[in-house]
């Protein structure tokens, strides 16, 4: 971000703008070490197109007012899948069914690496 705002209190005025307005299931992902382009998504779910609309401009306006940078709003138009680019931070609101088929949460979590399986002791013949 151009902005001295760290990243913290970026995600603490996005997260509080969401609660504001009724925003569920909020979740924060930490992908800094998935990703150079932003530090963390934010994903969160809205009953309907309006306040899905209302949710993104809410996060745009809170941030700005703290004097945050916020580099573009995506998806207003249609209402059911709202981007808002705060540079070291990416807000995603969704309706719920959108946000079920994207599954963002998959693919941005850490995956925890597999453990090799055992070797299963073949009895001799």
């Amino acid at each position: 971000m151009v902005t001295d705002m760290d990243t913290l209190k970026l995600q603490k005025i996005a997260v509080k703008a969401l609660e504001d307005i009724k925003g569920r299931d909020i979740e924060v992902i930490n992908t800094k070490k998935l990703s150079a382009l932003f530090d963390r998504i934010i994903i969160a779910s809205a009953d309907s197109t309006r306040q899905v609309k209302a949710l993104g401009r809410n996060v745009h306006d809170k941030v700005k007012e703290a004097g945050g940078e916020v580099i573009g709003i995506e998806g207003e138009e249609s209402g059911e899948w709202v981007l808002v680019d705060l540079g070291d931070i990416i807000v995603h609101v969704m309706q719920p069914n959108v946000r079920l088929h994207y599954d963002l949460e998959s693919l941005w979590k850490i995956k925890p690496k597999r453990a090799a399986p055992d070797k299963v002791a073949t009895p001799e013949q």
